[in-house]
């Protein structure tokens, strides 16, 4: 199989379809284009969602917590605590498990959140560290984002820009080779980027304006997020490419690499299906906190289009993210 997430048709027939227990305490259950699972409380719902980091060993500890707390952010919701479970090489050092837990520690801290637990082990199972963070957090039953309440012409947003966290990911990594290429000035901004890897603060805000839905974009980019969100809706999409928001050393990156930009892994943007009447407002509250957005598209009866060149292109199904790609080269 390829690396990177399994494709969503792999998803539906063979791991969704071996959940044959349900609870009707869960809300949200396991579905293509939800970042969460949601638990019935009484008044107020439980917010778990886990994602390992795979990608990279430069700032796993921060990482790893910043990407576990963006999906508890597409909920509307404000994350309380995160479990982390560190597998280690032997080749690992106390020297590294001290660096993550400082990396981890701080980004907890900036995003007000707890490490509540979690497991660490050294095991031959891995060549190189594996961090899997499992985040929780709770909102009132009354504020859950509903999907259902999505319509035709709700306008697409996406917060910041494309690739954010792929493009630090790929600078980090291939460091040297970018800086001939690219000069120490733009790779450190390339670098920098990953400063930009929470949505929580507008992840909170958007929740509490009443969007009917949001998804935080990882692995297969802008496009797999808007084909995600398609499903996830039960309508169409329709985008254009060049609304889509990029830094200009991301679009050198994948130049110089021979990637999409536009399927690159990209937390620290938020994808927002919003009444069009709220755009306006949405704008306002996001600017006042520094934070961009920027109408992409609609949402329309049928089909996941992208217009690009000039015509209408169907939007596939997201494959192996770029970043994965990128790093082989």
């Amino acid at each position: 199989m390829n690396i990177g997430k399994v494709s969503n048709q792999l998803l539906e027939r063979v791991v969704f379809n071996n959940i044959k227990n349900k609870r009707e305490e869960v809300l949200v259950k396991a579905a293509i284009g939800e970042d969460n699972a949601i638990v019935d409380f009484g008044e107020e719902v439980c917010i778990l969602s886990t994602d390992p980091i795979t990608g990279t060993t430069e700032e796993i500890g921060s990482l790893a917590i910043y990407v576990s707390c963006n999906d508890i952010a597409s909920s509307g919701a404000e994350p309380i605590g995160v479990l982390l479970t560190i597998l280690l090489p032997p080749s690992a050092t106390e020297e590294d498990l001290e660096t993550i837990m400082k990396e981890a520690g701080e980004a907890s801290k900036r995003l007000n959140v707890e490490i509540m637990g979690g497991h660490t082990e050294v095991t031959d199972a891995v060549n190189r560290i594996i961090i899997s963070a499992t985040s929780i957090g709770k909102m009132k039953k009354e504020n859950m984002i509903d999907s259902k309440r999505v319509k035709v012409g709700d306008k697409i947003l996406m917060t910041k820009y494309a690739g954010i966290e792929g493009t630090a990911i790929i600078a980090k990594e291939k460091r040297e080779y970018l800086r001939h290429k690219l000069g120490e000035e733009r790779l450190r901004e390339a670098m920098d980027m990953d400063k930009m890897a929470s949505v929580l603060k507008e992840g909170i805000i958007l929740g509490q304006m009443g969007v009917g839905y949001m998804h935080d974009i990882t692995e297969g980019g802008v496009l797999g997020a808007v084909w995600e969100a398609s499903i996830a809706i039960n309508k169409g999409v329709k985008i254009y490419e060049d609304l889509i928001p990029m830094r200009e050393v991301t679009r050198e990156i994948a130049k110089l690499l021979n990637i999409d930009p536009y399927r690159l892994i990209s937390s620290g943007s938020m994808l927002v299906i919003a009444d069009k009447d709220k755009v306006g407002d949405i704008r306002e509250r996001l600017k006042e906190e520094n934070i961009d957005i920027s109408v992409i598209g609609e949402v329309i009866e049928e089909g996941r289009l992208i217009y690009r060149g000039g015509r209408f292109e169907e939007i596939p199904p997201p494959e192996s993210d770029q970043l994965y790609k990128a790093l082989s080269k």
